[in-house]
């Protein structure tokens, strides 16, 4: 297996003391552990965070009041937001160390003239590795020795079809040193060995691998700050400020103009209390949350919940090719034979003539009987179908006579096999021109099949030639040139498209979404996939002219092209932070290491999950599950919905603080007895509020969610349009809901009656608000006929919370409620009728606005 090292008795190899030297000089070979955060770490970074920081200190001035009730309510949400925030916090730092476990394969080495296995990491520069099929190899190299040898370089560049190599003296003194492409010299860690034999030296380890640059790349990017997050701050620090001298403001009336301090601070707290929004960052945990497990539900996995947030606003969308929008394994599509008959994938499935079956059997026996490259794997897999099941069972039986591999300067391989009389049949295959070279073909058989590998090349077809010849006796000739072979036709293989991508890029496009493709495979086949899937494939840049370009030309043609092929995984890097420069909202999709930072750079990184590495899935906000790409365009659907409805919610709170902060401030400013207390306060915001925003979030999409484009991504969450829509039904709400405290008034109520009264007016308006804000653009009546087990869910527990407040003399007491009669409770559900019936009567003037983008 190894027999490189016995033809090659004088490698000696490192010594055992090079080899501690170079250890303790150049280190491991293994990325260096990255600097983890502790969860305390994380815990103490998020109590910073503004939003939290107003959880906690609104429990600990109520704790300080003595309300220890209402403390614990805000302090059970301020530890919930806390340990949500570690977990997914956590989750992230696992990144580098996916990465480390991947570059430590178990390795072969040449050492003080003795074949050693040792482990990975413990690889240096200067080891002698000895390769072979299956083997993964451990560092990067570059070989001294190589015998018929492919390496599958997918990790790295993301195709799937093997490159062959050469040893150091073969190859040209200029290859460049980067994955992909054929007969180089050069092999890479995390690369598999397919085919073949190698003795390679190791020339990089660690960080300064191919791989090793990779995960540095990873661990100097940021993850995209979430937008909502920093919006919300920014909002909750207005009304911070806001509510803060007010708060103050009201201190200083109270205290003047009535005398008692103490009062004057606890009217100042409440005041304060009611104007602080503590239920926006509950929301959005509770939203995103939700959002994150409704995703789960369309088998698309959310590793950070702000990833949401973004998907409603993506406008570009960057698809790897292999493994993404095709199933990243090679089929043989296409059969054609010298006359030019050709039988399809259509035809596989029936009986096939003959001719095309001596091709195929010709090209399994060309194959190895167990075989590890995908073009192997797939001969035997459409000799399954093609063949009768006995000659398939006796190849992978047998073993052949005798092989040749591939040759630099004959890229065809051929393999002997008995037939029981002496005799053999020599079965090849390998590049069409080294086929046509073996069977001697003349000048119009040569000029026939260029056509036909033209026509199969602009299919983007990988295209090999078969052949098969005889031969008699022992004694092998020492090159394949010498026997008598005839052609027999051309096989094309491809690695096929997904079948949901076309419907799902069609999708994207008409929700506003343009769809770009990265792939490191050649502009051929790139463009023939591309039109596969329905893209626009007419401006195709290839990796060589993005080099060239410097950004900002880089970024013009940015605007027209939708296929980029031959593409190196910085050039991922440069293409993603160029569409982010130029304004887009960017998804990127991809399943292998090199997809790694441009995932991370990403607005929203996608990996495969099934497919894809743990590097790929560690750096992604999103995974794919069952890797379909059509999941990519349920989970905009989704997002766009869960924004739409968070938007409702939002405005629907902003709307509730107009009366609680009137209320509260509006007997102060007129001398009248204070009506709303802490209690009142934490009751209607740490408890309705958050309820009655779970009806939201459980609402179905708008009518137009997926024929709309994209939101402007510095669009904020509270527009000009929702924040007036808000402040409209807020005081209108306020201003029924002041006429019924009047009315009570002028009846002459006691003050617990009258607290009692106007509480419950509150309370029906602001369910009245909830039915107006489940749509924006449907009406009432069709809101109305859309069930929602939630709403009845919540209309529930607000039923049976009133009733209890006021029938039961503990909770009576709690609040301060006095008796209410049935025409109070008549006029309380008229005033919140009377706000639902006029919203909905205006709504249609306000739904342009607040659609507005």
């Amino acid at each position: 297996m190894h027999d490189l090292a016995e033809a090659r008795p004088r490698l000696r190899g490192l010594t055992e003391a090079e080899v501690r030297a170079r250890q303790a000089s150049e280190g491991f070979n293994e990325l260096p552990q990255p600097e983890r955060r502790t969860p305390l770490r994380i815990v103490l970074e998020v109590i910073r965070e503004p939003m939290l920081a107003l959880l906690i200190g609104g429990g600990l001035v109520y704790m300080a009041l003595g309300d220890l009730k209402e403390a614990l309510i805000l302090l059970v949400f301020a530890s919930l937001s806390v340990i949500i925030t570690v977990v997914q916090e956590s989750r992230t730092e696992r990144v580098l160390e996916a990465l480390r476990d991947l570059t430590s394969p178990r390795a072969l080495v040449i050492r003080d003239g003795e074949r050693q296995r040792i482990a990975g990491r413990d690889v240096v520069r200067g080891d002698l590795l000895l390769l072979a099929e299956g083997d993964r190899v451990p560092a990067d190299a570059v070989l001294i020795e190589a015998d018929d040898m492919q390496t599958d370089e997918s990790l790295l560049t993301g195709e799937s079809v093997p490159v062959r190599k050469l040893a150091r003296d073969h190859a040209k003194a200029d290859a460049p040193q980067h994955p992909g492409g054929d007969d180089l010299p050069y092999v890479f860690a995390g690369a598999l060995v397919v085919r073949g034999t190698g003795l390679a030296e190791t020339t990089a380890i660690g960080r300064h691998s191919e791989i090793g640059k990779i995960g540095q790349s990873l661990g100097g990017l940021k993850t995209e700050a979430p937008r909502l997050q920093a919006q919300t701050r920014k909002l909750v620090r207005v009304f911070g400020l806001v509510g803060g001298a007010v708060s103050v403001l009201a201190v200083v009336l109270y205290g003047t103009l009535r005398g008692g301090w103490l009062d004057a601070v606890l009217a100042g707290i409440t005041i304060g209390m009611s104007m602080l929004p503590e239920e926006f960052p509950v929301v959005l945990t509770v939203f995103l949350a939700m959002g994150a497990w409704r995703i789960s539900q369309a088998r698309v996995l959310t590793r950070r919940a702000a990833a949401i947030e973004t998907l409603g606003a993506a406008t570009v969308l960057c698809t790897d090719k292999t493994g993404t929008l095709t199933q990243n394994k090679m089929t043989i599509v296409e059969l054609r034979l010298p006359d030019g008959d050709m039988a399809g994938t259509d035809a596989f499935n029936r009986a096939l003539p003959d001719p095309f079956i001596t091709l195929l059997h010709a090209g399994l026996r060309a194959a190895p009987p167990k075989p590890f490259d995908p073009m192997d794997v797939a001969f035997h897999t459409l000799a399954k179908q093609g063949l009768d099941p006995d000659v398939l069972s006796w190849h992978q039986a047998h073993k052949p006579a005798h092989s040749y591999g591939l040759r630099p300067d004959l890229l065809a391989m051929s393999q002997a096999w008995p037939l029981g009389d002496g005799s053999y049949q020599i079965a090849a295959k390998g590049a069409p021109e080294a086929i046509a070279a073996l069977c001697h073909l003349d000048e119009g058989r040569r000029a026939a099949l260029a056509l036909q590998l033209d026509d199969m090349a602009r299919a983007g077809l990988r295209v090999l030639g078969v052949a098969h010849a005889s031969h008699r006796g022992d004694h092998w000739p020492d090159s394949q040139r010498e026997f008598s072979f005839e052609f027999l036709g051309l096989v094309g293989l491809a690695d096929p498209l997904r079948e949901s991508v076309t419907e799902a890029v069609a999708d994207c496009r008409s929700a506003g979404i343009r769809v770009v493709m990265i792939t490191g495979d050649y502009p051929a086949t790139a463009v023939a996939i591309a039109r596969q899937a329905g893209l626009d494939a007419d401006d195709c840049i290839s990796g060589d002219q993005l080099s060239r370009m410097d950004d900002a030309e880089l970024q013009q043609r940015l605007r027209t092209a939708t296929v980029f092929a031959r593409i190196m995984p910085q050039q991922k890097l440069r293409i993603v932070e160029a569409l982010k420069a130029h304004c887009e909202v960017v998804a990127m999709t991809g399943d292998g290491v090199n997809d790694a930072p441009s995932l991370k750079a990403a607005h929203i990184g996608i990996a495969m999950g099934g497919r894809g590495t743990d590097v790929a899935r560690e750096a992604s906000s999103i995974v794919l599950l069952d890797d379909d790409f059509a999941s990519i365009v349920r989970a905009v659907r989704l997002g766009r919905r869960i924004y739409d409805n968070l938007r409702k919610a939002m405005g629907f709170i902003l709307a509730v603080h107009v009366p609680i902060a009137g209320l509260a401030l509006f007997p102060l400013l007129l001398g009248f007895p204070i009506l709303l207390g802490p209690i009142h306060i934490a009751f209607l915001e740490m408890i309705i509020d958050p309820v009655c925003s779970l009806v939201f979030e459980a609402e179905g999409d708008e009518k137009d969610t997926m024929q709309r484009p994209p939101r402007d991504p510095q669009q904020p969450l509270f527009s000009g349009g929702l924040i007036g829509w808000g402040l409209t039904q807020g005081l209108l709400a306020f201003a029924l809901v002041g006429g019924v405290y009047a009315i009570g008034k002028y009846q002459a109520m006691a003050e617990d009656e009258l607290r009692a009264l106007t509480f419950f007016a509150l309370v029906l308006s602001i369910i009245g608000l909830i039915l107006v804000n489940r749509s924006f653009s449907s009406s009432l009546w069709a809101a109305l006929r859309r069930p929602s087990p939630v709403l009845l869910v919540v209309l529930a527990v607000v039923s049976i919370t009133l009733t209890l407040s006021l029938l039961w003399p503990a909770a009576s007491d709690l609040f301060k409620f006095g008796p209410l009669h049935p025409d109070d409770l008549a006029l309380t559900a008229g005033s919140a009728v009377a706000v639902l019936l006029i919203l909905e009567l205006i709504k249609p003037l306000w739904r342009r606005r607040v659609h507005a983008r």
